[in-house]
């Protein structure tokens, strides 16, 4: 397979798993111990995927649990007014809708979470039995869900244990790894291990160097991650590599305007799988991750709006040298 061209996904739906959490963060952007007021909007790995995925004309489900409180209600509705089904999203009578507060500084932005016990650190391997499951082309899963609970890294397991060949769709599976809801030493051998299995993985450089050796590059984070029909390494502000088979195509990041950078990789990720799925190739599907990360962040939230359809079209037609050149990306 030649780094212009890309493993292409079966036609069909994608199906997007994990827990979406209420968010509340001051705005203006402040020391939330300084701050006047704040917003209240909702975050999760994967339903942020799933929403940018919307936005790109994917038909997407996201399947979770939230409390049967007004968070939960808010999550719900946020997400399926961005164009997600979230028909299969459970209601939990006994356990509450997860919550995290965003504490914006010099150095970043520091984020606390209030998920332990939550409706979806219930989730478990059951989930997988769901019937758009079962229709998917699809199935995006995150380190994010394996750190929550037993039942929750069961549910990631079974998606993953099942052989390539025989899997009824294909898995996506973004790092995403979050030092804090792991255990000390374990994270490093269990995301390696979950990554290796999946069709396509996403990992950033800087949380390959964290979990596996300061010292690794790209190639040396393919060297580790075998497995994948399709590994895309992330670095930063500056580019994004995807590999397949021997082969690797490097796509230059655009540069942007951040407010904050939280949610981003997420909408990376949607944007190169919407590329995959439209039959994109490489170049193609990794710039038009670029893109939709643009959209997340120029926003306080994790879901902002997309550049028009027309702007979008036009860089993604761009010679490569005329790619590099590019400054702003357009927000019409």
């Amino acid at each position: 397979m030649s780094a212009a061209s890309a493993w292409r996904l079966a036609p069909g739906p994608v199906v997007c798993v994990g827990e979406t959490m209420a968010a509340m963060a001051p705005e203006p952007p402040d020391a939330l111990d300084r701050a006047e007021s704040v917003r209240l909007s909702v975050a999760g790995a994967e339903s942020n995927v799933a929403m940018y995925l919307a936005d790109h004309g994917v038909p997407v489900s996201w399947l979770s649990a939230v409390g049967d409180d007004a968070l939960g209600r808010r999550v719900r509705a946020a997400v399926a007014g961005a164009g997600v089904d979230v028909s299969g999203v459970r209601t939990d009578p006994d356990r509450p809708t997860g919550l995290l507060l965003k504490d914006p500084g010099a150095e970043g932005t520091r984020v606390t979470y209030y998920r332990k016990g939550s409706a979806a650190s219930a989730l478990g391997p059951g989930l997988l039995d769901d019937e758009r499951v079962g229709g998917a082309a699809l199935l995006h899963l995150t380190g994010v869900t394996p750190a929550l609970s037993g039942s929750c890294r069961a549910l990631v397991e079974r998606a993953l244990r099942v052989p390539r060949e025989e899997r009824p769709h294909a898995v996506a599976f973004d790092v995403n790894h979050r030092a804090a809801l792991w255990p000390p030493d374990t994270a490093p051998q269990v995301l390696r291990d979950l990554a290796g299995r999946a069709d396509i993985t996403f990992v950033g450089l800087d949380e390959a160097q964290d979990l596996w050796g300061a010292g690794l590059t790209a190639d040396d984070v393919r060297g580790l991650l075998g497995g994948p029909r399709v590994l895309v390494v992330k670095d930063g502000a500056r580019s994004a590599t995807a590999y397949t088979g021997d082969d690797a195509c490097t796509v230059p990041a655009l540069r942007t305007d951040v407010v904050e950078p939280v949610g981003a990789g997420d909408a990376f990720a949607a944007g190169f799988l919407a590329g995959l799925w439209r039959g994109a190739g490489l170049t193609r599907a990794l710039r038009l991750g670029h893109l939709t990360a643009t959209s997340a962040l120029r926003v306080v939230g994790d879901h902002g709006p997309l550049p028009g359809a027309a702007a979008v079209e036009a860089l993604l037609d761009l010679t490569d040298e005329e790619w590099r050149q590019r400054g702003q990306a357009p927000m019409s």
